[in-house]
């Protein structure tokens, strides 16, 4: 891989969400959610017959973007989100990467694809404190749980439960942002 000049813009430890924009057969940058996983290589999955499946695969390049913004980051989890460019304004750091497919197969009737993600180029366009908001990482959790409703391996009921709980959390913990964001989720997930 030529890619493994660059290095990661932020340090990886478990998994670390993300937002990816990969290039689709219109030349427009498609926008997803994306667990990163920190190891050697650093590696992701993707599940189901995705869009950022097919790019990876067609296109053989991506952006991994951390982004603290709720919305754009409930957008990317759970609606087709479509941009001209690659790079997110919301973006804090970004890398170019090379995906590798490692391994694939199938989990509760659902396909998977492991890819090594090998870092082309990156760049770091924002510095700061963050603050910990509760509110944004229930939107993150929230997300996760709306994606899994309507697949067989999981337990629809307790998803339900999580997503109320989250939703309370929200109202509680978050601010306009973080409300904002779990207007998407209500929006594209039936509970």
């Amino acid at each position: 891989m030529s890619g493994d000049s660059a290095a990661w813009p932020v340090d990886l430890r478990g998994v670390t969400e993300s937002i990816v924009t990969t290039r689709g057969p219109n030349d427009r940058w498609n926008v997803a959610a994306l667990g990163v996983h920190a190891g050697d290589p650093v590696t992701a999955r993707t599940w189901g017959a995705t869009r950022t499946r097919r790019n990876f695969k067609e296109r053989g390049r991506g952006y991994v973007q951390f982004a603290p913004d709720p919305v754009a980051f409930a957008e990317a989890a759970l609606t087709v989100r479509e941009e001209r460019d690659p790079i997110l304004p919301s973006a804090d750091a970004w890398v170019e990467v090379e995906p590798e497919r490692r391994a694939s197969g199938t989990d509760g009737g659902t396909e998977w694809v492991d890819w090594a993600l090998h870092p082309v180029e990156s760049r770091i366009e924002h510095r700061g404190v963050r603050t910990t908001n509760r509110g944004y990482y229930a939107v993150i959790e929230a997300t996760v749980a709306a994606s899994r409703l309507g697949v067989d391996a999981y337990d629809q009921d307790r998803l339900r439960q999580r997503l109320d709980y989250f939703e309370g959390v929200v109202e509680t913990c978050g601010g306009e942002p973080e409300n904002e964001a779990f207007e998407v989720v209500r929006a594209n997930a039936e509970w």
